[in-house]
């Protein structure tokens, strides 16, 4: 095959967006059921031991703008996350709160703990959106067979 021989590949959108919506679903969806799941844990692993790791608040599209962009390409799970922490655990009154436990005053994770849980979700976001390119350009094990007729003199090589 020389260098400017070209085979085109179908792109699978459909497959490209059950990927976003759950990591492994576009290579399942493909017929890589092996691959979909080896995805489906390692991302899942890594954005759920962030989660595990900093709490809900390690997902916030307010205060971390930049690091939610990478997240949210894990999908639902990530809007998920950022909905639990906008309006469950940031909307807890502070005055209530302030009477009932004085001593914590703060719902956020803090110091390292707090970074090192954004960073794995932020990851596993990335990974997914590599994932999600993969599924959008499927490449089967059996490429289609190229044609190696001379069109000029309708010969066949």
């Amino acid at each position: 095959m020389s260098s400017h021989d070209h085979v085109d590949l179908p792109l699978t959108p459909g497959a490209a967006v059950l990927a976003w919506l759950w990591p492994g679903a576009g290579h399942i969806s493909l017929g890589q059921t092996k691959r979909g799941i080896f995805i489906m844990a390692g991302v899942l692993f890594l954005f759920i031991g962030g989660l595990l790791i900093g709490g809900l608040d390690v997902v916030d599209r307010k205060n971390d703008r930049l690091w939610f962009i990478a997240q949210v390409f894990c999908g639902p799970i990530a809007l998920g996350a950022d909905f639990l922490n906008q309006n469950v655990i940031k909307t807890v009154d502070d005055d209530k709160r302030a009477q009932e436990e004085p001593e914590r005053l703060t719902t956020t994770s803090l110091g390292r703990v707090n970074e090192i849980g954004t960073l794995y979700c932020a990851l596993a976001g990335l990974m997914n959106l590599v994932v999600i390119l993969d599924a959008l350009q499927y490449r089967p094990k059996h490429p289609p067979a190229r044609r190696t007729d001379d069109r000029r003199t309708g010969e066949t090589a």
